[in-house]
């Protein structure tokens, strides 16, 4: 594993989550193509004026790419970041935030554009519709926390204008490892060039961006940097994929999936109807882990009466047939749930973000052949993200943004950061790092934030993952909001999680 020098005096940023869409580009023939030629780094630097939490800000934003090299001193990479500093605040050890979605292989578009950028691009925050077609409006995002903390948009190499160089090849950025050594790299590369060694310091990552959060955390703290950080916000969090990974076998994701599932049914007025929300998943989330888990374990051994007693129940709590549920022996999967719960109205429901809904082609399918959230939103935020480079910061890039690349994924190596004995393959687990790192440092504080109808990375998989690992729950705030993975798509839920966000710093 090489670490990473600075090789030239530039930084600042540009950025953009995560998500889990399908805007794959497969011709990102920059991101491996191998170069001698190391071309010149980009800066882009405009100043502006807003209003945030009711506070006059002006700003500069640096939107400019950072050169990393090997152990051999060669240049294998440009990062890309977009970095805003207040400049009406004469604290000169302001909080900064750094700010990165997930994938692997997504830019941090979605919190730049969707969340905490000054600037976020509108979408039908009922999720009644999709986003169509350009053109898009952008609003002027009077939450951001930018009034309180200054922020740094970073996209891993491969993703946005980010891009491998010189002898650059994929398994120096695209592993669990090397990508958090890369992202920590540039974190104390940015803090030594902006004299900010005595800011407090935060990391928010999106979906696969809370693992990532986790290695970054330890990286860090390791090969004599020492680091520390003052919190940890993770949106959609999956620091342990075993609570999140809803495969045949894997007994706890039926449980951890569970009460999103009928999170999702209540939604559509498939079951709990009459009953609020919070009060019918409190019966979900005790049924899940006092029958359904017992039911599971005891698999075949069940008798008659007991499945249809199990299946009977769970019709009551996910809104499906209780024979398809025998049919399934008692283990829906959630890409099937998306599929049945709206089935006879021709309909499937999106994973990212259940409140979605699309119709398909194939109405007989077992499983969606597209996730109706993705696509719902996907096409306004690249757009927004293009038009906000291009006409208010001023950046000039003769290459594509990329907000998520399959190459990243296709080349990703999933060793874990802290392997086992024999590096026996395993669910990706970091939780127990962050709980390590917390105790070594009584100041590292973690926010979690999860959205009711998230088939991707459930909320009950983050209670289930915090519940474990030797966490000290006293350090750990935990939020909740009615929309999916990307809860901000939800007007009030943006409202609030910027709140949650901005007290959190407080």
């Amino acid at each position: 594993m090489f670490h990473f020098k600075i090789l030239k005096n530039s930084v600042l940023a540009l950025g953009l989550l995560a998500s889990l869409s399908a805007i794959a580009n497969d011709s990102v023939d920059n991101d491996v193509k191998k170069t001698t030629d190391i071309p010149k780094l980009l800066e882009f630097k405009t100043s502006h004026k807003g209003k945030f939490n009711g506070v006059k800000v002006s700003y500069d934003v640096v939107a400019s790419e950072t050169a990393l090299s090997n152990d051999k001193g060669e240049v294998v990479g440009h990062l890309f970041s977009t970095s805003y500093y207040r400049t009406n605040d004469n604290n000169e050890n302001r909080p900064i935030a750094f700010v990165f979605n997930g994938g692997p292989g997504s830019a941090s578009t979605w919190l730049h554009m969707g969340l905490l950028g000054p600037k976020t691009v509108d979408v039908v925050s009922d999720a009644s519709t999709d986003d169509g077609a350009a053109p898009f409006n952008l609003s002027n995002n009077d939450l951001t926390i930018l009034d309180k903390a200054d922020l740094v948009f970073i996209d891993p190499i491969g993703t946005g204008y980010s891009r491998l160089v010189g002898e650059g090849r994929p398994e120096d950025f695209w592993s669990l490892k090397a990508d958090t050594s890369s992202i920590a790299e540039f974190i104390r590369i940015w803090i030594t060039e902006n004299k900010r060694w005595n800011s407090s310091k935060y990391l928010i990552g999106e979906s696969y961006g809370s693992p990532r959060a986790v290695g970054v955390a330890k990286a860090l703290r390791s090969n004599g940097l020492d680091i520390a950080l003052n919190g940890i916000v993770m949106i959609s969090q999956a620091m342990d994929y075993t609570g999140s990974t809803p495969v045949d076998d894997n007994l706890v994701a039926f449980v951890t999936y569970f009460p999103t599932l009928t999170a999702v049914a209540h939604f559509h007025k498939k079951a709990g109807v009459g009953e609020s929300l919070e009060s019918f998943l409190d019966k979900s989330r005790a049924f899940a882990v006092d029958e359904y888990l017992p039911a599971l374990f005891k698999g075949n051994l069940l008798s008659d009466n007991e499945k249809n007693t199990i299946a009977a129940k769970m019709a009551t709590f996910i809104g499906l047939d209780k024979s398809y549920i025998l049919q399934s022996d008692l283990r829906v999967l959630s890409a099937r749930f998306a599929k049945e719960l709206l089935r006879d109205e021709g309909k499937t429901v999106g994973l990212l973000d259940g409140r979605y809904t699309s119709e398909e082609v194939d109405v007989i399918a077992g499983r969606p052949s597209s996730d109706a959230a993705s696509q719902s939103i996907s096409s306004a935020y690249a757009v927004a993200i293009n038009h906000y480079m291009q006409q208010d910061l001023q950046v000039n890039v003769k290459t594509p943004y990329y907000l998520s690349s399959s190459k990243v994924g296709k080349n990703w190596d999933w060793a874990a950061i802290e392997p086992n004995a024999y590096n026996e393959p395993e669910y990706v687990k970091v939780a127990r790092i962050l709980s390590k790192e917390m105790r070594k440092n009584k100041d590292l504080k973690l926010l979690v934030a999860s959205g009711y109808y998230d088939l991707v990375t459930p909320f009950f998989d983050a209670e289930y993952t915090v519940a474990r690992h030797g966490f000290k729950r006293e350090s750990i705030t935990m939020t909740y909001y009615p929309a999916g993975h990307m809860m901000y798509v939800n007007k009030p839920s943006l409202q609030r999680l910027l709140k949650d966000i901005h007290d959190f710093i407080n």
